[in-house]
Parts: structure tokens; C-alpha cells; sequence
């Protein structure tokens, strides 16, 4: 059944955005939902493909205007959020959304359209591992590191809010169980 919606959050680094572009590779329909964000882009990063980058003023100013669905200060100055744009431009092709979100703004759109939304938390298996990935990654400054493992902390204490919670431990297990869980959800009502 296309529109639904299928939410994954995590701290940062626990490895949601592998887990969602390996799940946009295995044929269930699913049209990724691009964010927007005020933060610059990574030197990987594509506009339009990654995120919408806008400039804080932009940012405040399409809040200002109801166009997000959800949006998030994550730190002072950078903002994340879901255009209300891209709920039309997915469901106007008929397939289902995935998102890719901080752990509010999945709870936060998972509380608008309920059960038409699955929210998957990804749980790293500790914030030591969580620590160390976000050191590999090399793509953060140390203090930017420090800022989201706090944050990390934080966020765990919401998994229990989440439909169901997955710990990305083993990378291959972690993609077999969130496509078990997304194959049985897209297929019942």
C-alpha cells in the first residue's frame, strides 16, 4: 500500500543513513524524503539530494511561514526540518516516504499522521562506539563530536517512544531486521 510513512532517527553516527540508502536499493517502494538544513554541506554532499541547504534567515522565515512539518534547532544556528513540499512531491508519485530525521522531529511527525507512520529508533550499542564512529567518520571537529555525543545521551532516553528499536551493532544484521520490519509493515494495514 503506497503512502506510507517510515521514520528513522538516531543519534548521530549510529548509522541510520546507511541503514535508509541501503532500504532505497531493495525494491519496497520508497521515495527518500530530503530535509532541509542551515548547516553548510559536506564535501559528499549534493543540494537537492542530501538536504535543501538554506541560510538561517531562510530557515526562520519558512518557519515563520508554516512550511515545515517538522523542524528541529539542533544547535544554536543550525536548524534540520521536513518541508511539507516533500510529503506532496513523494506522495504525487505513489510511493511510500522514508525519512531520515533527528529523534524530535521523527516523534514529532510519526504524532501527526500515526498509524500510516512507522518510527524506527537505531540505537548504536554504546555512546563509547557511538563516540569512536563519529571520530572515524572524520567528517566533525572535536568540539562539534563532543556537542553530539551529548546530544546522543539525550536522544537514548527517547528510544522507548519509537514503535520499534534497533541496535546497529553488525551492520549486515541491523539491514536484514529493519527490511524484515519494513517488508511487514508496508504489507499489512
Amino acid at each position: 500500500m503506497a503512502g506510507k510513512l517510515i521514520i528513522f532517527s538516531a543519534p548521530s553516527g549510529a548509522g541510520k543513513s546507511t541503514l535508509v540508502h541501503y532500504l532505497l536499493t531493495c525494491g519496497l517502494e520508497l521515495a527518500f524524503s530530503v530535509s532541509a538544513t542551515s548547516r553548510a554541506p559536506r564535501s559528499n554532499e549534493k543540494e537537492g539530494v542530501d538536504y535543501y541547504y538554506l541560510s538561517p534567515d531562510e530557515f526562520r522565515k519558512r518557519i515563520d511561514n508554516n512550511e515545515f512539518l517538522e523542524f528541529e534547532e539542533v544547535y544554536p544556528g543550525c536548524y534540520y526540518g521536513t518541508l511539507r513540499t516533500e510529503i506532496d512531491r513523494i506522495t504525487a508519485t505513489g510511493k511510500n516516504i522514508i525519512f531520515d530525521v533527528d529523534v524530535q522531529g521523527g516523534l514529532n511527525i510519526k504524532n501527526e499522521f500515526g498509524k500510516r507512520a512507522l518510527a524506527l529508533f537505531i540505537a548504536p550499542p554504546s555512546i563509547e562506539i557511538l563516540q569512536k564512529r563519529l571520530i572515524d567518520r572524520a567528517t566533525d571537529t572535536p568540539e562539534m563530536i563532543k556537542q553530539r555525543v551529548a546530544k546522543a545521551n539525550l536522544e537514548m532516553t527517547y528510544a522507548h517512544r519509537f514503535d520499534t528499536i534497533i541496535v546497529n551493532e553488525n551492520l549486515e544484521l541491523a539491514k536484514d531486521e529493519v527490511f524484515k520490519v519494513i517488508r511487514y509493515f508496508l504489507n499489512n494495514e
